[in-house]
């Protein structure tokens, strides 16, 4: 059986780690270096880090933050925010990451999916989507809206539909982090993730909304998540990775084991 992935998840914002409720009231975490040393000393399976705020002030990713939290850690590493051309991917994955990801950017020109797929395989291409909950069933029939711009900007498009044309293609994994679920701490829009985990051939990771190990329990059993994205519950120390991994242990799960 396959193992489930814990992948903590730096939101950096002004060269610091800030956390917010569906992005808003963001508040200072910490520094990023630091804080990915730590979680990869913990034993964590991979680590995300989105530069939240690259995409909407329009400049590149911040790239030597990347090279700086790539230098501390011996895990897969995946980055997001202001990618916009195969020349952005090249930059992050030479700079030390090993997977890009695309989420406005991507939604505005698709094909950077499938020219990224084809210049550096498709595992190293993230699709990031954030669905919204609608109830609007002509438009988007799957009941979830895509929305852009760190939940800024509702698209028309529907979330199944996008998670399909992304894999179609190249995509080579989809983080599905629910905008009504983020920074919660309320449990992962079950839902919503299972949605898009039975539909598309790909690992799916759940993101938005983790407060405890039962919440990762349900996403892992109930939605057959691959992965899951947690950030709040280990920033302000509420629990550690190896305690949330042996209660995971405890209820049956498939861990990955480092040391």
């Amino acid at each position: 059986m396959l193992t489930k992935r814990i992948i903590p998840c730096l939101d950096i914002r002004a060269k610091r780690v800030t956390k917010g409720v569906k992005f808003k009231n963001n508040v200072d975490l910490g520094d990023p270096v630091e804080m990915a040393a730590k979680y990869y000393e913990e034993g964590c399976d991979e680590l995300v880090f989105y530069d939240i705020t690259a995409s909407a002030e329009g400049r590149p990713i911040d790239i030597e933050m990347v090279a700086e939290v790539a230098r501390a850690i011996r895990i897969p590493f995946a980055v997001g925010g202001g990618i916009s051309t195969l020349a952005d991917m090249s930059r992050v994955l030479l700079a030390g990451a090993e997977k890009v990801s695309v989420n406005s950017l991507a939604v505005q020109n698709p094909n950077i999916i499938a020219e990224g797929a084809k210049a550096f395989g498709s595992q190293c291409i993230v699709l990031g989507m954030d669905p919204l909950a609608v109830d609007d069933p002509e438009r988007c029939p799957s009941g979830y809206e895509i929305t852009t711009r760190g939940f800024r900007v509702r698209t028309g498009m529907d979330a199944l539909a996008w998670a399909r044309r992304a894999v179609e293609l190249g995509v080579g994994e989809i983080v599905v982090n629910s905008v009504d679920a983020d920074g919660t701490r309320a449990g992962f829009e079950i839902a919503l993730t299972k949605l898009i985990a039975e539909n598309v051939p790909v690992p799916v990771v759940a993101s938005g909304g983790a407060g405890n190990a039962q919440h990762l329990v349900d996403v892992f059993e109930q939605a057959h998540a691959d992965a899951a994205i947690i950030a709040g519950m280990i920033h302000t120390g509420d629990t550690t990775i190896p305690a949330l991994k042996a209660e995971l242990a405890a209820a049956g799960i498939p861990i990955r084991h480092r040391w």
